[in-house]
């Protein structure tokens, strides 16, 4: 019975996928992502042995982050430089 409901529910999920384009990710989306993990560990969800991965995982997306925040930054300093200029 419960097998049965896994497949119905699955076939349905790929019913639904193959009918739509997924959703993107946004970077506000990643950053609440990386809270959620921060938030997760600090109550226990994790086993210590998941968090060398979890770990892992985490401090590759804060990197990743704060590039795209440095970018970001630098390109908004490099407009006002040359709005400046015009």
């Amino acid at each position: 019975m419960a097998k049965q409901k896994v497949k119905e529910m699955s076939e349905q999920v790929q019913e639904t996928q193959a009918d739509s384009v997924p959703e993107s990710i946004s970077l506000q989306d990643l950053q609440v992502l990386l809270q959620i993990v921060d938030l997760a560990s600090s109550r226990g969800a994790f086993r210590g042995a998941e968090l060398t991965q979890v770990g892992a995982i985490f401090d590759k997306l804060n990197a990743f982050l704060s590039f795209i925040a440095e970018q970001q930054k630098a390109r908004d300093e490099e407009a006002a430089k040359q709005a400046v200029e015009e």
